[in-house]
C-alpha cells in the first residue's frame, strides 16, 4: 500500500502541473459535468469543447434540457455521432426532473440507474462532482494500469477487467486519505484519464515525461507497446449507398428517420443502401438519378467503411418525406454525411 500511495501521490502533483484546462473542469455542477462526460465517449477533447460550450448556453440546466424537443438537443449534437448517446441523456434529464425535482442525484446508484450511465459515467460524476472516492476505468485507464502495474490478459475478459476495477477502487481510496485536499478524489480520477490521453499513449507514449516511470513494471520489463493486450480489430465491413438531391422550387425533398432505429429523429436526403458492387439502382427506388454521382461522401462508423454516392434525382412515384428551403436545411438537424450534401446545396443548385 505504501508503493501505492506514493503512485498516487506523483499522479496527484502531475495533474496539478500539467492539467489542460478544460471548461467542465471550471465546475462543480453535476449536470455540466454529466453532459461533458457523454459527450467524450468515443470522440476527442477538442472537438467536444464547442459543442459542450454550446449545449450549456442553449440547455444551461437539467430542466432545461428535459423540456426541450428532440430537434434542439439533436442540433446540439448534430456531428458528435453515436445518437443514442444523447437520447439517452434526454431521459435520464426527465428522470432527474420527476423523481429528483430537478437536482442531480449524489449517490452513486442513483446515477447509475440513469439511462446512459454506466459504471464508468456514475463514477466519474460521482468522484469528479461530489468528491467521492468511486473507481473509474475507461480505455485511458485501462492503458495507464495495465502498464504501470504489468497486468497481463484482455481487459475485456471478466477476471481481467474485475482487476482493473479493484486497482482502481484501491487508488482512489488512498486518495481520499492523502493530506487535506479536498479535491483529490477529483483530481487523481482525472489524472488517470490524463496520463492516458497525454502520456501513456496507445502508440509512442513519452515514458521519459511520465511521472510514475520508476514504478512502472512495463518500462522497466520492456513491454510497454505489448500492454495492454488488446485484442486486433474486426475487420471493416464495406457498405455503399444511393443518396438523392431532389429539389422542386427551390426547395428540396428530406425525410426524418422514425423512432427506435439508428439516428432516429435527424433528417437525411433520401437514400437507400445497394450492394458494393451496383451498377444499377433497384426497381423499387421511387427516384431517378443522374448518370454520374454529384459527389461521393466517405466515413466510418464503429465497424463499418461507408461510402455514399450522392446523384441529383427526379421523382419517378411519390415519396414521403418535407420539402424545405436553404434557410431551413440550416436549422435541421442531420447525420454527418448528410449535413454535408445538405452543405453542398448551394453549390449543386447554383
Amino acid at each position: 500500500m505504501k508503493g501505492h500511495r506514493t503512485t498516487v501521490t506523483a499522479l496527484l502533483r502531475w495533474f496539478d502541473k500539467n492539467a489542460r484546462d478544460l471548461p467542465w473542469r471550471r465546475t462543480h455542477d453535476p449536470y455540466a459535468i454529466w453532459i461533458s462526460e457523454i459527450m467524450l465517449q468515443q470522440t476527442q477533447v477538442k472537438t467536444v469543447i464547442p459543442y459542450w460550450d454550446r449545449w450549456m448556453r442553449t440547455l444551461p440546466t437539467v430542466e432545461v434540457f428535459a423540456k426541450a424537443k428532440p430537434q434542439t438537443f439533436l442540433k446540439l449534437w448534430e456531428g458528435l455521432g453515436y445518437y443514442t448517446r444523447v437520447h439517452n441523456a434526454h431521459k435520464a434529464a426527465g428522470v432527474v426532473v420527476e423523481k429528483f425535482q430537478g437536482r442531480f442525484p449524489s449517490g452513486y446508484d442513483d446515477v447509475l440507474a440513469l439511462p446512459g450511465i454506466g459504471r464508468y459515467t456514475a463514477g466519474a460524476i460521482c468522484s469528479i462532482a461530489f468528491g467521492q472516492p468511486t473507481p473509474i476505468v475507461d480505455g485511458n485507464v485501462i492503458r495507464v494500469l495495465s502498464r504501470l502495474f504489468g497486468i497481463p490478459g484482455n481487459p475485456k475478459d471478466k477476471t481481467v477487467n474485475a482487476q482493473f476495477w479493484q486497482l482502481a477502487q484501491e487508488l482512489v481510496l488512498i486518495s481520499s486519505k492523502v493530506g487535506e485536499r479536498n479535491n483529490a478524489v477529483s483530481h487523481f480520477n482525472q489524472s488517470l484519464m490524463e496520463l492516458g490521453a497525454l502520456v501513456c499513449t496507445p502508440r509512442k507514449p513519452n515514458c521519459e515525461s511520465c511521472p510514475v516511470q520508476k514504478a512502472c513494471v512495463a518500462f522497466n520489463t520492456n513491454r510497454v507497446e505489448q500492454l495492454p493486450e488488446i485484442e486486433k480489430r474486426q475487420a471493416a465491413t464495406e457498405r455503399k449507398f444511393v443518396a438523392f438531391v431532389v429539389e422542386k422550387n427551390n426547395r428540396w425533398l428530406v425525410q426524418q428517420r422514425p423512432a427506435g432505429v439508428v439516428n432516429a429523429h435527424l433528417w437525411e436526403f433520401p437514400n437507400v443502401e445497394v450492394p458494393v458492387t451496383y451498377k444499377t439502382l433497384p426497381d423499387e427506388v421511387p427516384f431517378t438519378a443522374g448518370s454520374k454521382p454529384l459527389f461521393t461522401i466517405r466515413h466510418t462508423i464503429t465497424r463499418y467503411r461507408i461510402q455514399m454516392d450522392v446523384f441529383s434525382g427526379t421523382m419517378k412515384a411519390d415519396a414521403s418525406g418535407k420539402w424545405v428551403s436553404k434557410r431551413e436545411l440550416a436549422k435541421l438537424a442531420f447525420s454527418s454525411a448528410h449535413r454535408q450534401i445538405a452543405n453542398r446545396i448551394n453549390q449543386i443548385s447554383a
